[in-house]
């Protein structure tokens, strides 16, 4: 059997586009000296939508959209994975490629960083390479678990307070990634940047179950939601927290029964006001006014005009009356057991990770925790983290959990910094020549664990 080539020394290509290929938006942008995710990193809705005029708007289009009332939404990436390249390949053509683009890419001039989901399975890993080397044929590209390039971002001035010492590149030696995002939440260890791949565990609840469960449950008291999906999440970001006490939260909002009437504590109760799309107006979230009807007509979301901003009650408008929602939904992350799922919350699944690896390695590991996605945005989510990991975690041992600074862009970040590394990312990537020359399998064992893509312990 021939010995695998080794790769040939090689420049890079001038410029090198990050990817954060999320399920439900991209994080994309070119890489700059000094990146600024404000304003170098572009988010991207990742999916196609029609409307009910059926209008298709792809990516970007989407914020251009003036109606979200029972938008459909075709989404590529399901479960992490990209699963429909036909759809994601329409979705980068008009973000990176077309004339009226977010970004304008020369893929023969560009290198690509690309992240995926963890254990992505082997067959829509080589797709992904080809994809990206024969149809786009990018000069260059480095695939990787998302999670890996947060470890590139400065996490020391998180944990300890005090800026880092060296470049910004300068990667976090041991990090633990708590990663909960649309589709799932993740807990990857890193070492040295690298993913430990037995270690990876996966809670398969994320943006998306959550906005589904609090479709039901409105559906089932209140209006019927089931086809506004948009809206829902938008409700669910607005007016959703994670409770520091379950049971404390759910007996302050008990009504109580026919023979011992409560009354709910109203800090606990917001309403929310639904969009007038025929008006242009936003839906919004206000303080419970109890002497107003809650009810109005649920598929037209058509309340009388009046300013996003007032908080004063007007006649007729559809009111969303939320109170145990805004807590339980959030729980299932710590407690998935309430709607039948055989698997631990967030917490008890970061110690089942650490248990993959030596406990040597464990006091590292729990001061350096890291939660980025969307729903580490959640109020009090952080918190409850820290404070139920702290009575998981060995007595003698430091815990400390912090959000990123920009939950949502920290992996692009990540991968801005890396890509300032130029001699890192030589190393790491593949070249197109290289993908030519020793074929797709080669590919695939650089990328896996114990090439490049991780280890194994």
């Amino acid at each position: 059997m021939p010995r695998p080539p080794k790769p040939k020394p090689r420049t890079l290509a001038p410029s090198t586009l990050i990817i954060d290929n999320g399920a439900y938006t991209l994080k994309a942008g070119f890489s700059t000296p000094t990146p600024d995710p404000a304003t170098d990193c572009h988010l991207i809705p990742n999916c196609l939508a029609r409307d009910r005029s059926r209008k298709t708007w792809i990516g970007a289009d989407l914020y251009n959209a003036t109606d979200y009332s029972e938008m459909l939404f075709r989404r590529p990436v399901e479960k992490g994975y990209v699963v429909n390249w036909e759809a994601q390949k329409e979705i980068w053509d008009r973000s990176f490629f077309d004339a009226g683009g977010v970004l304008k890419c020369d893929p023969h001039e560009t290198n690509l960083i690309l992240t995926e989901a963890p254990n992505a399975p082997q067959a829509l890993q080589t797709n992904t390479d080809q994809i990206v080397f024969e149809e786009y044929e990018f000069a260059s590209y480095y695939r990787c678990v998302g999670a890996s390039l947060n470890a590139y971002t400065d996490t020391q001035s998180l944990f300890t307070g005090s800026p880092s010492i060296g470049p910004a590149s300068t990667p976090t030696e041991c990090l633990l990634v708590l990663d909960s995002g649309y589709s799932s939440t993740t807990i990857t260890p890193l070492y040295q940047t690298y993913p430990l791949h037995p270690a990876i565990r996966r809670l398969n609840i994320g943006g998306h179950f959550l906005t589904n469960v609090l479709k039901d449950l409105v559906s089932q008291h209140q209006f019927y939601m089931m086809d506004e999906t948009h809206l829902m999440t938008e409700i669910k970001e607005s007016v959703c927290y994670v409770s520091p006490d379950f049971p404390a939260d759910l007996q302050r909002t008990w009504k109580g029964n026919p023979s011992d009437r409560r009354t709910p504590d109203p800090s606990l109760i917001v309403d929310y006001i639904l969009p007038d799309y025929s008006a242009g107006k936003r839906g919004y979230r206000r303080p419970h006014e109890p002497s107003l009807p809650t009810r109005g007509k649920p598929t037209n979301l058509l309340p009388p005009s009046s300013t996003t901003t007032t908080t004063t009650p007007t006649a007729n408008e559809n009111i969303m009356t939320l109170s145990t929602e805004r807590f339980s939904v959030p729980e299932l992350l710590f407690h998935p057991s309430d709607v039948g799922l055989a698997q631990v919350g967030a917490p008890d699944l970061v110690m089942q990770s650490l248990a993959n690896v030596p406990r040597g390695m464990w006091p590292a590991f729990l001061a350096n925790v890291l939660v980025v996605g969307g729903n580490s945005l959640l109020e009090g989510f952080v918190e409850r983290l820290a404070r139920e990991l702290r009575m998981l975690a060995p007595e003698e041992m430091l815990v400390r959990v912090h959000s990123a600074v920009d939950p949502i862009k920290s992996t692009w970040l990540g991968g801005a910094h890396l890509a300032n590394d130029h001699e890192r990312l030589r190393h790491l990537s593949v070249s197109r020549q290289e993908y030519l020359e020793y074929g797709a399998g080669w590919v695939a064992r650089r990328f896996a664990p114990g090439g490049t893509g991780g280890l194994d312990v």
